[in-house]
């Protein structure tokens, strides 16, 4: 058990990660799963629980935060009319099945080998994020049949596996298929909740050694910086939100882009043990 004062510092680090993912999340319209992975990796990594299992708690941790994220972004963006059930219905099934298949995958992977595919496919998004282009596509409507059935597991597995919703690799993937960007972010909120649900609920049977958990974690959820977290995220959301109307966020996205390169270049460095 850390002391009273490493205790203090790791809620007064939560809080910032909490805040900052709320104001990206608000700003840029990007999942908080994307910063809170590694954000509580060096968390917990600093309380001295950097057991085999420390990547797990990460993942876990941050799903359990988008359920609630995701549940308030879906019932605000449904408001406006801007989710398409249509795609959420076909989706649905996909996405789900390959939540549950990147749990058991990411249960028996050691820590390292999934900080190294953090790395990679934060590389990646990195990569689109700050290179992309609005107008590619790849068809003009969303995918049906065989290569729906495809695409869902992966869109669902892949975000187990660095512990992000449906924004990450939802927005890109329905602009490519000619989705409007605000019916895009809106129902990739609705796939967060197809994701988070399924995978959290698997997370909460994996058991963690007491030795290398923080207090209060159960399974690999960890309650401190679940509810830090949430609280932080509910009140800067709105602040985000104010800052995008007030300045053209795109030349920020740019930066947060090199900022998740490097943040998940360091990611797979340290899982190169480096």
């Amino acid at each position: 058990m850390p002391d009273t004062t490493l205790l203090l510092q790791m809620l007064a680090l939560l809080m910032v990660i909490g805040g900052f993912a709320g104001v990206l999340a608000g700003l840029l319209g990007v999942g908080g799963g994307i910063v809170l992975v590694p954000a509580f990796y060096y968390a917990f990594q600093t309380l001295g629980y950097d057991g085999p299992q420390l990547m797990q708690m990460c993942l876990a941790t941050s799903l359990a935060t988008i359920i609630v994220t995701s549940v308030r972004s879906v019932l605000s963006h449904n408001k406006k009319g801007a989710v398409d059930w249509d795609i959420l219905r076909g989706w649905a099934p996909g996405i789900v099945i390959g939540a549950l298949i990147g749990v058991w995958v990411a249960s028996g992977l050691r820590s390292a080998t999934l900080t190294g595919i953090f790395g990679i496919l934060g590389i990646t998004v990195g990569l689109y994020m700050g290179l992309g282009r609005a107008h590619w596509r790849l068809a003009p409507e969303m995918p049906q049949g065989v290569t729906r059935m495809i695409l869902s597991p992966i869109l669902g597995f892949l975000s187990v596996l660095m512990g992000i919703g449906g924004g990450s690799f939802g927005v890109p993937l329905m602009s490519l298929y000619g989705r409007p960007i605000h019916r895009a972010v809106a129902t990739a909120a609705g796939f967060g909740i197809l994701i988070a649900v399924p995978s959290v609920l698997g997370f909460l049977l994996l058991e963690i050694d007491p030795a290398h958990r923080p207090p209060l974690t159960f399974g690999a959820v960890n309650l401190v910086a679940f509810v830090v977290v949430i609280a932080m995220t509910l009140i800067t959301a709105p602040w985000g939100v104010k800052l995008a109307h007030a300045m053209d966020p795109k030349p920020l996205k740019r930066v947060f882009a090199v900022f998740l390169t490097l943040v998940a270049l360091n990611m797979l460095r340290k899982s190169m043990g480096w």
